[in-house]
């Protein structure tokens, strides 16, 4: 009778943990997850609950997608990269060195023009852009960062990317984009949304989200490496990566939830 109930209990507690969608693992492990800059706070959120969840543990390497890029390529023991655009992570599988048919659009991110000045930016972006007094633009490299893309998109859409020519000052990333600003080495700059809603924001300043139809989508995507192929930590990642908890830190740090 004993014996029954508690073999009964065990399948249940298995079958639980299936229909959560969390993997049942016989051990723990790490993985190593690189990280698009302007995703960094987002992603050291998720290290806690991702933990609770799996048993799991995550270690977390940011920097451009570029650079990361170049890393992998040259043999960073990468696991998972969660880039800033969708095309490094297609980049990856075609040069051999991520797993065709694991990657997804983990989410989409929103630009906004920024300042840690309260008054400088109004509801019309190009008009702040267009102030004669504005010493600096600052925006990401868009040979290193996908937000530096979307932001050389937006000004071209604009027509104003040649007028600012001589103004534009260029981070290596969104991240060091939105330090620029913040220290005042640029007066105005494009960064990630993330960014100016972030807990860690020191100052709301004035900010004019850049409107979508003004650059191409901003799809973020998710891969496994193939350095972490067999760990079940990389792999428990991505899958917790659609769960409806991990939608909730990434809309809360500013972004769109993927596909």
């Amino acid at each position: 009778m004993h014996i029954h109930v508690a073999r009964r209990f065990t399948i249940m507690a298995i079958s639980a943990l299936f229909v959560s969608g969390l993997p049942l693992q016989a051990s723990a492990e790490r993985a190593l997850v690189a990280t698009a800059a302007n995703f960094a706070e987002a992603a050291e959120a998720m290290v806690e609950p991702f933990r609770n969840a799996t048993g799991h543990d995550l270690q977390l390497t940011t920097g451009s997608t570029g650079k990361l890029l170049a890393q992998i390529r040259e043999g960073a023991p990468f696991d998972v990269m969660l880039s800033a655009d969708a095309a490094t992570p297609a980049r990856l599988i075609e040069d051999g060195k991520a797993v065709a048919g694991t990657s997804f659009t983990y989410a989409i991110g929103r630009l906004v023009l920024w300042s840690d000045d309260p008054g400088r930016i109004g509801a019309d972006g190009a008009a702040a852009l267009e102030n004669p007094d504005l010493r600096f633009v600052a925006l990401a490299n868009p040979d290193l960062a996908p937000y530096g893309v979307a932001a050389r998109e937006a000004l071209q859409s604009l027509g104003l990317w040649e007028a600012l020519q001589p103004k534009l000052v260029m981070g290596q990333n969104v991240g060091q984009t939105h330090s620029m600003v913040a220290t005042g080495a640029a007066e105005i700059g494009f960064v990630a949304l993330s960014a100016v809603t972030s807990p860690r924001a020191t100052s709301q300043g004035s900010s004019w989200e850049v409107p979508q139809e003004l650059f191409t989508p901003i799809r973020q995507d998710a891969v496994l490496l193939d350095h972490g192929a067999d760990n079940a930590a990389a792999q428990a990642f991505l899958a917790f990566l659609r769960t409806d908890e991990a939608a909730a830190v990434i809309e809360r740090f500013g972004y769109a939830v993927g596909n």
